[in-house]
């Protein structure tokens, strides 16, 4: 798909002139050189002891593709009259192609009429008869007559006579003759249009009025340019159409679409297609915040576009009250329009550390603070990340792991839009690339220093233990028991059973959580110690969870005996495990915090939580044995009994658990701590 062949497309052939006559300029000297070929080819199969001409110049000054084409005249032959040439059929194929590009432009301004029309039809279809398709047994080489050499190369001109009404000038043509004269009337033609340049913008037949529009869209396409550094692309037209001014944009070189924009009285009118849709997607973001109300989007098929293939092409309105507003909408597109560049790279080469919507969400974030991202990818890409994941360690990432899985997604998100903006700055300032690679380093083992995964799931662990503490609590001092009946204390079955249901609930999600950290633990080394501390956390889960469960079964009619001061005593062990809980959470605020810059304070308040733990703990088996007197004393059922004393139990055990972890979590922090000093 060519440019040219997409600003057709879109229907804007008007500002393709400039395009047409350096691509026809271009043909010209492609469609000598093959006839250079052609006479020469011809000469050695008549001499073949002479020396093939030497055409390397004449090819590399033509742009021409020397592979196959300087082998055509030593490999000319002569028999039985005509001249055998290799690949004429090819090299008839590419004369046909040039002498479309090279007529294109002439046809289109209507220069020489209808005479030039005819002849470039003729041309084109007698093309089409030189030489025949090789069929599978074939040799290979194709047949040209004198006669038609000399209609391919002839120079000279036939005049035509007044007296001969019947003279043909077609018949006494010849494909040279029309090569000169269309190369005569493209000089022309470039002649006519004007030279001058607009900040950057080739321009023709403007009114007053345009100049003010033409500079502000190169305003804006000027002032992000830069982030593009060596990259081809954002060549710039503009003319005027009868009561449009037109501005085409050939974004970039590499991929084959092109954005028109129209200015018709108050009203700009986007025309852009693209080979991908998800880019597509993109520029309409970029573009929603400056008013753009896009018409529905279509997936079309052209012959001559895109090998046939489907592309996406779309419209875009954007109203303006006044010039003024037309201009700050100008700049503003052009702005956003280098961001196109290598866009699809980019997107690809982030897919191994995020989601495809977290990539395309690191591309439109790095867009909208104008850092952009090709310079991340001239400074190494992908490359460049996978070091600085590499530097970290294996403790760290493992082969395989993708960022956002270690930093999660957000964090992950937030470093690489950080990663391509500081790639930005450091290229437009002109430092070493080398430099980009470091800085990345850098900005990563920040990063890992401030998050912390590991935490972030104990956080949730110990929420769900605190949250089991809390309703245990709860439900003892006031929630479970029935009002109607405070004399004889009944608990009440209902409530009683819901809490041990939700109490289920959250003990599996603990569960669960404990089956990660050990997951990533098998991967990683330095999950190892956390994963330890899960499965320790979790035995408070536990402990929680049999205490609700065995008050669902207390409420089942087994109360007999219970007096206030049982209820009291095992409402205040409760509690006690509940302060424990709190402490602990507290804990893990802080030890997330610790590290080599640490305050003093901080450091003694992670001591003091967990000598809270401490205390709740000795507080915790001062109330148990108080609790097995009083039940002793009270209840002599033995149902009741028993189950009065596994709840006494459960709690206690709950918080000398919760001990275990708190010296398990100060030993973790004190090794982290000095490992870093």
């Amino acid at each position: 798909m060519k440019k040219s062949d997409a600003v057709a497309a879109i229907g804007q052939s008007s500002l393709l002139l400039p395009a047409w006559i350096k691509a026809a300029l271009a043909a010209n000297d492609r469609l000598k050189l093959y006839l250079t070929v052609l006479q020469a080819a011809t000469s050695h199969a008549d001499n073949p002891n002479s020396g093939p001409l030497d055409l390397e110049r004449e090819a590399a000054a033509a742009g021409a593709d020397t592979n196959w084409l300087l082998q055509i005249p030593a490999a000319s032959s002569r028999v039985d009259g005509a001249f055998q040439i290799p690949q004429l059929r090819h090299l008839t194929q590419c004369m046909a192609a040039d002498l479309a590009v090279m007529a294109r432009p002439v046809l289109a301004a209507n220069r020489k009429g209808e005479d030039t029309a005819a002849r470039v039809k003729h041309w084109l279809d007698w093309l089409a008869t030189i030489g025949t398709p090789p069929s599978s047994k074939s040799t290979g080489n194709e047949a040209l007559t004198a006669d038609q050499l000399r209609l391919l190369t002839t120079g000279k001109r036939t005049v035509k006579r007044r007296d001969d009404p019947h003279h043909n000038a077609i018949a006494s043509d010849s494909l040279h003759l029309l090569v000169m004269d269309l190369h005569k009337a493209l000089n022309q033609l470039a002649g006519s249009l004007s030279n001058e340049l607009i900040d950057g913008a080739h321009v023709w037949q403007l009114k007053s009025g345009d100049r003010a529009h033409v500079a502000a869209f190169m305003r804006g396409l000027n002032r992000t340019a830069p982030l593009k550094l060596d990259h081809p692309g954002l060549d710039t037209a503009a003319t005027r159409d009868g009561k449009r001014l037109l501005l085409q944009n050939d974004i970039g070189t590499n991929d084959a679409h092109v954005l028109v924009v129209q200015i018709e009285d108050r009203t700009i009118t986007l025309s852009y297609s693209d080979l991908h849709r998800t880019r597509f997607e993109f520029f309409q973001s970029l573009l929603t915040p400056f008013g753009a109300k896009w018409s529905d989007t279509s997936s079309l098929k052209n012959t001559a576009l895109n090998d046939g293939d489907a592309y996406t092409f779309g419209t875009a309105q954007f109203d303006c009250p006044t010039t003024a507003a037309i201009d700050v909408t100008l700049e503003s597109i052009a702005s956003r329009i280098v961001f196109l560049i290598d866009w699809n790279r980019a997107r690809k080469r982030l897919l191994p550390f995020v989601s495809k919507s977290a990539a395309i969400g690191i591309l439109e974030a790095a867009a909208r603070v104008d850092s952009g991202h090709i310079a991340w990818l001239k400074a190494g890409g992908e490359q460049i990340v996978f070091a600085a994941m590499q530097a970290a360690g294996a403790s760290v990432f493992r082969v395989g792991d993708r960022l956002d899985t270690i930093l999660g997604a957000d964090d992950a998100q937030a470093f690489l839009i950080e990663v391509l903006c500081l790639a930005s700055n450091a290229l437009l300032a002109r430092q070493p690339v080398a430099l980009v690679a470091d800085e990345t380093r850098m900005l990563l083992a920040k990063r890992l220093r401030q998050h912390s995964a590991e935490f972030d799931l104990i956080d949730e662990h110990a929420a769900y233990c605190h949250a089991l503490a809390q309703a245990v609590s709860d439900s003892l001092a006031h929630d479970h028991w029935d009002s109607a009946h405070k004399t004889d204390h009944t608990i009440s079955g209902t409530a009683a059973h819901t809490l041990a249901a939700r109490a289920k609930i959250w003990e599996r999600k603990a569960d669960h959580l404990v089956m990660q950290a050990r997951d990533r633990a098998q991967r990683q080394r330095r999950w190892q110690p956390f994963a330890h501390l899960m499965e320790l956390s979790d035995d408070i889960a536990d402990a929680l969870e049999e205490a609700a469960f065995l008050m669902s079964v207390i409420g089942d009619d087994h109360l007999q005996g219970w007096t206030a001061e049982v209820h009291q005593i095992l409402a205040k062990l409760a509690q006690s495990v509940l302060r424990a809980a709190q402490e602990h959470i507290k804990s893990l605020a802080i030890a997330r915090r610790l590290g080599a810059g640490s305050e003093e304070n901080e450091s003694d308040a992670f001591l003091a939580a967990s000598w809270n733990v401490l205390r709740s703990e000795r507080e915790c088996d001062e109330l148990l044995r108080r609790a097995r007197r009083a039940i002793l004393a009270s209840i002599h059922n033995a149902a009741s009994l028993m189950l009065a004393n596994d709840l006494a139990i459960a709690l206690e055990s709950a918080s000398d658990r919760q001990l275990v972890v708190a010296y398990a979590l100060r030993d973790m922090v004190f090794a982290q701590t000095e490992a870093r000093a």
